[in-house]
């Protein structure tokens, strides 16, 4: 389900993220977590933020080589529709053990709601979240680009905050598997044990049929 290259962007992506988020919350807050070192963590998050930066622009270019980057991209027709039906899905079938309503395939990984959310994360947050880091950076040479730290400072946190809540939620989801641990265990080994459609059964069952005859 998961190739080499994507689980190690993902480790490497999640562990990034998750100390920018901790290194953030010492910097906002240095009153409270005065046991750290105030410049040591600056440090560690500005040689993070590059990580970050340098890792997601290796995986635009993967998946732009590779056109993966298509599985990311939510089609306009019929979207809403599908999108109703996963949220529904999510609200109540989830909880019947309803199957769920779009099969996952290696080919074909996330349904509608996750790909509008990764393409929101992708395209809107994560720039937003690089640009402001970097002017806030450029802060200490021109104190009074884009307003300076007051504006910058509280946006870039509110950003972060959003990046923290979908971590929470992502990590949620990750339990609505074959089993609470079976995404987890996917992105490890590569391999996960999903749902098969009848339908998409009936369809293989036929092709051998007709290769036979």
């Amino acid at each position: 389900m998961y190739e080499s290259y994507r689980r190690f962007w993902h480790w490497l992506q999640t562990a990034s993220i998750v100390i920018l988020l901790l290194t953030g919350l010492i910097i906002h807050r240095p009153d409270i977590f005065g046991a750290f070192s105030f410049h040591g963590v600056v440090t560690i998050h500005n040689v993070l933020a590059v990580v970050l930066v340098l890792n997601a622009a290796l995986s635009l270019i993967y998946h732009l080589a590779t056109d993966r980057i298509r599985e990311f991209i939510p089609h306009p027709y019929g979207f809403f529709d599908d999108a109703i039906v996963q949220a529904k899905y999510y609200m109540t079938g989830i909880f019947k053990s309803d199957p769920h309503p779009f099969e996952k395939r290696p080919d074909s990984r996330m349904n509608p709601i996750q790909k509008a959310t990764y393409f929101g994360i992708l395209n809107v947050l994560l720039p937003l979240q690089i640009i402001t880091g970097a002017l806030m950076w450029l802060v200490q040479r021109y104190p009074n680009i884009l307003g300076g730290l007051p504006f910058l400072a509280p946006f870039h946190s509110l950003v972060a905050w959003t990046f923290a809540t979908f971590i929470l939620v992502h990590v949620y989801m990750t339990t609505t598997g074959a089993t609470p641990l079976e995404a987890m265990r996917a992105m490890v080994t590569g391999y996960e044990e999903v749902e098969v459609h009848e339908h998409e059964e009936k369809v293989k069952e036929e092709k051998k049929v007709k290769k036979k005859n």
